[in-house]
């Protein structure tokens, strides 16, 4: 039918069968042949044929008003098909937030571009957010879901946070033992501008908010996590940056029966963002694929 649909439209642009049958290479009885058996599929008639002209019926306006947004929907997929086959090749330019891009991505850089070795990779590590279309950026990695309609995103982790200190500190200063306590130490911090910074904690059905200060604050958690290391204070951070530690007793996880957030509401769960376009370039959707198998947390 879709062979049909195009001999439908020039016979529309063109007027009669045999300018269509000239500019489709077609002889005029072919062209009549193919409209009669769209017209028998369809079981109406499409045109009100004179021995001067093609005239069209009120079925052959409303198909002719759809048929183009259907060719070229139909060619949007074929193309679509094709990408999704081909190599992942070209440029990709990726924006992650500095920690998480450090720790979690930048590792993975390598056995990625080995498995495809005709992409290559312009990486911004970056605690600002990034206009996709004014940047011309392929993927960010940020916080949160976007907020712009018009983008897609990829969940990569749940964005679990954990409160610790390091065993030095707890051994100088005590451990809390209750979310209020906190108040009586020094809490290494995301930076909010000017604005008064609370955590927030949650145990079954009991809710905890205790509005914490400290010495030091950052936009990115890559200075909070070294200064938590060394003894500074105590910091909220993702669990993905501060599991190794804890792990190796570097650092201490601080009221582990409480849930503990940044955010009262907003959820932190990282995602990988992207341009909701009828067909995504292979090296993009290869990336992506190869984040989802990689990152478990």
């Amino acid at each position: 039918m879709l062979d049909e649909l195009k001999t439908f439209i020039k016979c529309c642009e063109c007027g009669s069968f045999s300018a269509a049958g000239k500019a489709l290479v077609l002889s005029p009885s072919s062209v009549s042949r193919q409209i009669d058996n769209l017209e028998a599929k369809l079981q109406t008639k499409l045109f009100q044929r004179t021995t001067r002209q093609l005239i069209l019926s009120d079925e052959g306006h409303f198909l002719f008003k759809r048929a183009e947004d259907i060719l070229a929907q139909v060619d949007d997929t074929i193309a679509s098909l094709r990408q999704q086959h081909s190599e992942p090749e070209g440029r990709l330019r990726i924006s992650v937030f500095e920690s998480y891009g450090r720790l979690r991505i930048a590792p993975l850089l390598p056995q990625f571009l080995a498995l495809y070795p005709k992409v290559s990779i312009d990486i911004e590590l970056e605690n600002q957010i990034v206009d996709l279309y004014r940047d011309a950026v392929d993927i960010a990695i940020r916080i949160g879901p976007p907020e712009d309609s018009r983008l897609k995103a990829k969940k990569l982790t749940d964005g679990r946070t954990l409160l610790c200190a390091s065993p030095d500190y707890a051994q100088r200063f005590g451990s809390p033992q209750t979310p209020d306590e906190l108040a009586q130490h020094n809490c290494l911090l995301i930076s909010r501008g000017r604005r008064q910074a609370w955590w927030h904690f949650r145990k079954g059905q009991e809710y905890r908010r205790v509005q914490v200060q400290g010495s030091i604050r950052s936009a990115g958690g890559t200075p909070l996590l070294e200064c938590a290391l060394q003894g500074a204070g105590v910091t909220l951070l993702t669990q993905w940056s501060m599991q190794p530690y804890i792990d190796e007793g570097r650092l201490l996880q601080l009221l582990p029966q409480w849930d503990a957030s940044l955010y009262a509401e907003k959820s932190a769960e990282i995602y990988a963002v992207y341009i909701d376009n009828h067909y995504m370039r292979p090296a993009i959707r290869a990336f992506l694929d190869f984040l989802g198998a990689q990152i478990t947390q």
